[in-house]
């Protein structure tokens, strides 16, 4: 069992998450990237680690996590020094909790949609119920911010800031002032910063 945390990546996915919050817990880990050209994160190595052949997962402590909110949720628990999720006995838990996941259940369905234009199906057989409900209840995950913990930054932020992100450069989400609001002061983290950096590092090294 090692403490090294191994993060397998590539900067055209969903790994820009986990990316984004393995620099907000500021712990030191190693990047293996997979190429989706040559068809690394389907080889016999990697659907031993991810059956699914899906990016991103880690390796931590002689375990796997998979899915972006878990591994969020998973690094925020494992490295409490960093202040990204609230205690066990918080009341603040209850909420970090019910946006992380409502994000990664709701949200992001409702935008890959959006996206791929596909017909509304009946409220009640969709998880998410609506487009226009899911986008109301994010409203009031945000507000009145500046956090969805008010002024407590938490892995939540990460994950629903991913999807706000992603929602407004694929035009899925509606630009809702307090959406583009939301996703600017995300924006300026330093965190953020060095990810985007890194990215366009990685991007290179996968196209050489």
């Amino acid at each position: 069992m090692t403490d090294e945390i191994v993060f397998h990546h590539n900067p055209m996915s969903r790994g820009r998450i986990v990316h984004l919050m393995l620099e907000e817990v500021g712990v030191p880990y190693r990047v293996v990237l997979h190429s989706f050209d040559r068809g690394e994160h389907k080889s016999p190595a990697y659907l031993a680690i991810n059956p699914m052949g899906k990016i991103p997962a880690i390796e931590h402590r002689g375990r796997v996590v998979t899915e972006s909110a878990a591994i969020c949720a998973y690094l925020a628990d494992a490295f409490p020094e960093a202040g990204l999720a609230p205690a066990l006995d918080d009341p603040a838990r209850a909420t970090y909790l019910r946006w992380l996941f409502f994000a990664a259940g709701c949200l992001e369905p409702a935008l890959v949609d959006r996206g791929l234009q596909r017909p509304p199906g009946r409220p009640s057989a969709m998880g998410y119920g609506t487009y226009e409900d899911t986008l109301g209840a994010l409203e009031k995950a945000i507000t009145p911010g500046p956090f969805i913990l008010g002024e407590r930054f938490s892995a939540a932020d990460v994950f629903v800031g991913s999807e706000i992100g992603w929602g407004l450069m694929t035009k899925s989400l509606e630009p809702r002032p307090v959406f583009t609001a939301y996703a600017a002061r995300l924006n300026d983290r330093p965190a953020f910063r060095r990810v985007m950096e890194r990215s366009a590092e990685l991007e290179k090294t996968l196209r050489g």
